[in-house]
């Protein structure tokens, strides 16, 4: 039998296992985003019903990689945490005004403060901060005169 990916059919033979699911000691890591949905957020009693953003996050740590489901809630009550991502993907500079590019998410890249929340008795990361990214020195460069 080949790996190449197929549809299964309802009576196949199946003997892979899901991958080890890694959880990553608290800390400061470089992320990158690998995948974007859009969705809806129904209500609850501290936010309205608003559009939202799922962005799926790799993080490579030494214990493994941890993919981290992270929601962006589209409305004013959460403004400050969108433009804090927007700010750590290096798409906004603190105090600018800018429109959400969505379509430059997937494939943006940063640094971000991983936390660990538990919820019904397991663990999972969670990001806890995005970090703006650091402007680049000036002075030296290589090559230059």
């Amino acid at each position: 039998m080949t790996d190449v990916p197929r549809e299964l059919g309802w009576d196949d033979e199946i003997s892979k296992d899901s991958p080890d699911f890694v959880v990553l000691p608290e800390g400061d890591y470089d992320f990158e985003v690998i995948e974007f949905e859009r969705a809806r957020h129904p209500g609850s009693d501290k936010l309205p019903p608003c559009n939202k953003a799922i962005v799926h996050i790799k993080i490579e740590g030494e214990e493994g990689i941890s993919n981290i489901r992270h929601q962006l809630f589209l409305h004013t009550i959460t403004e400050g945490l969108l433009a804090d991502f927007f700010k750590g993907i290096g798409q906004r500079k603190k105090g600018e005004k800018i429109s959400m590019n969505w379509n430059r998410v997937v494939g943006a890249t940063g640094r971000a403060r991983v936390g660990i929340r538990e919820w019904e008795g397991k663990q999972y990361n969670e990001i806890k901060k995005f970090y703006e990214p650091e402007e680049p020195q000036k002075g030296f460069q290589a090559g230059r005169f």
